[in-house]
Formats: C-alpha cells, structure tokens, sequence
C-alpha cells in the first residue's frame, strides 16, 4: 500500500451539511477500494481565483489515505461518476531517499584534499625567515 492525498473542489450548491456527508462519502470511497485513513479530512469552503463550470466558490475537501496501486483506477472512476466534483488532485506521495554525493565527486574531494596537504613548517624556520627578511 502506498501513501496518497486527494483535494476535491466540490460544489457550493451542495450546502454545509451536505458537504460534510460529501467528506464520509469519499472516504466510503477510499474504504470501498480497500484503503485506509491516515489523516483528518477538511473542509474549508474557498474562494476560486478562476469560475470552474460557473462557480466562482467552492468546498474543498482534503484527506490523506493508503491504497494498493491498482486500486487508484476504480477510486478515479468512483470520483469522475460524481457530479458534485468540480476538480479533483490525487498526489502520491514517495518516501524520501537520502541525497548520496555522487561518485565522481568524492573522487574529486579526495583528489584535492591529498594534493593541498603540504608538509608542516616549523616554527623555527619560519622565525630564521623573518629574521632574514627583516635585517634586510
């Protein structure tokens, strides 16, 4: 199972409490696909920057599920068959790999690091040289 999130855009004509139900029914949805819950679903009711299908403001609702692959196919078909739906966004999400350094950079690293360590001086050279410097 992998992890997904789904923000419909629903309908204004639909009404406060009708939009909460519009919430228990996706997530009836997501259940009926065999998926599961994984976060709060919200509803806030927005105003569209551009009309969709005439309205100009709409419910969104967003949830975040679990759900075998294969399975997303049946929940977009559930999903288009609605009409209430202005828009719907279904993202999934991938765990995030660690960032490795390449290869050729370490090489390189490594390269400049054994070509810039010099010998150390002495600190008495280094006085003798002043010395000299200055009596100049």
């Amino acid at each position: 199972m992998k992890n997904y999130e789904i923000n419909c855009l629903v309908s204004v004509e639909l009404g406060d409490r009708e939009a909460k139900n519009f919430r228990e029914k996706i997530i009836s949805f997501i259940q009926k696909e065999g998926g599961i819950l994984i976060g709060e679903a919200m509803i806030a009711k927005k105003k569209l920057e551009s009309a969709i299908k005439r309205n100009t403001l709409a419910y969104s609702v967003s949830l975040g599920f679990q759900l075998a692959p294969e399975k997303i196919t049946g929940l977009e078909k559930e999903l288009k068959a609605d009409k209430s739906i202005l828009r719907y966004l279904l993202l999934h999400h991938r765990p995030r790999k660690p960032a490795k350094e390449p290869r050729r950079l370490r090489r390189i690293v490594k390269k400049t690091i054994s070509k810039t360590t010099e010998p150390k001086v002495e600190l008495k050279e280094i006085e003798q040289k002043l010395e000299e410097i200055l009596n100049e």
